[in-house]
């Protein structure tokens, strides 16, 4: 799946890293000054703000992440982040007697929480990306309630079949995002 596409009204213009996308709009509005299209993230479903000034500044492929500046000794090396958190008194005694005290004892729940709901969690974000851009492409679509709830409901033959009539653009990136949401929701029943 491309990171960006972009739909002028119900029609795919572009889809691909961001650069490629920009540059396709600029052409399309080369043609169709009064062109209104919306960008969105393929990851998220979130439609971007996306300056086509800058085009031709933007990089193929994301720099490299910078290399963090040398840290002094300690934790600030490990990344650790000091936050206030209400525990009952019960919690914090049973942290106090964990081997390694409080901050190692959450840390490890935190770790084992997030690898046990890994799964869950990427299934739940892949839905809620579809339905975001099934609300903005597809909204005021004939359908999109009763997809909406089938999506919801994990029915995806169902939702498959209440979208049939949509514009096939519209279509066919709903329905790859439908297809991603239902292999994650798949995978995470398995895990």
């Amino acid at each position: 799946m491309p990171n960006f596409i972009a739909f002028a009204a119900q029609r795919r213009v572009a889809s691909g890293n961001l650069a490629e996308v920009s540059r396709a709009l600029r052409a399309e509005l080369a043609r169709t000054p009064d062109l209104g299209y919306l960008v969105f993230d393929d990851t998220t479903g979130h439609t971007i703000d996306l300056d086509l000034r800058v085009a031709d500044m933007l990089p193929e492929e994301p720099a490299p992440p910078a290399q963090p500046d040398k840290a002094g000794p300690g934790r600030p090396k490990l990344g650790v982040v000091a936050r206030e958190i209400t525990l009952l008194p019960r919690h914090w005694e049973w942290l106090a007697g964990q081997p390694g005290g409080a901050s190692v004892a959450l840390r490890k729940l935190v770790e084992t929480a997030s690898r046990a709901n890994r799964m869950r969690d990427q299934a739940r974000a892949s839905l809620e990306a579809c339905h975001r851009f099934m609300l903005t492409m597809a909204g005021d679509l004939p359908g999109f309630e009763e997809t909406t709830r089938a999506l919801f409901a994990g029915k995806f033959d169902e939702a498959r079949a209440e979208m049939a009539d949509w514009p096939a653009d519209i279509l066919e990136h709903a329905d790859t995002m439908l297809t991603t949401a239902q292999n994650d929701a798949y995978e995470a029943r398995e895990d």
